[in-house]
């Protein structure tokens, strides 16, 4: 039987990620990240660990907004919701190097070195 998935086409590249928000908008989700320990600063970038995708998709749109990029976005884990379920830990780094926005300086004061899904003790 033959496959139906032709490994000789291209695959598409995906398409740029356009901002949809405002920069007052995604300053305050990134700002809410970083209190919540979901968002953290590394260096020069940041690194956004969630169990929702979407959330991910909503980080990349709002750093797009900063004009910074999305460098990666990794399975790193599967973490335990209750007893019986287990969901998928993603991880995205970006790198965000405009002088425009204030993000590190309130990393600073109100953000953590670790996530919140960080395992050392």
């Amino acid at each position: 039987m033959k496959s139906q998935i032709s490994y000789d086409l291209p695959l598409p590249c995906p398409e740029p990620i356009e901002a949809k928000m405002l920069p007052p908008e995604a300053q305050k989700k990134m700002q809410c990240w970083i209190r919540s320990r979901h968002l953290i600063c590394s260096g020069n970038f940041f690194v956004f660990e969630t169990v929702d995708y979407g959330a991910v998709e909503r980080f990349s749109e709002c750093v797009a907004v900063f004009g910074g990029t999305v460098i990666s976005v990794d399975p790193i884990d599967k973490i335990w919701m209750g007893d019986h379920r287990q969901v998928v830990l993603y991880q995205a780094k970006a790198s965000l190097h405009t002088p425009c926005h204030n993000l590190k300086q309130y990393w600073v004061k109100y953000g953590s070195f670790r996530t919140r899904f960080d395992r050392r003790s």
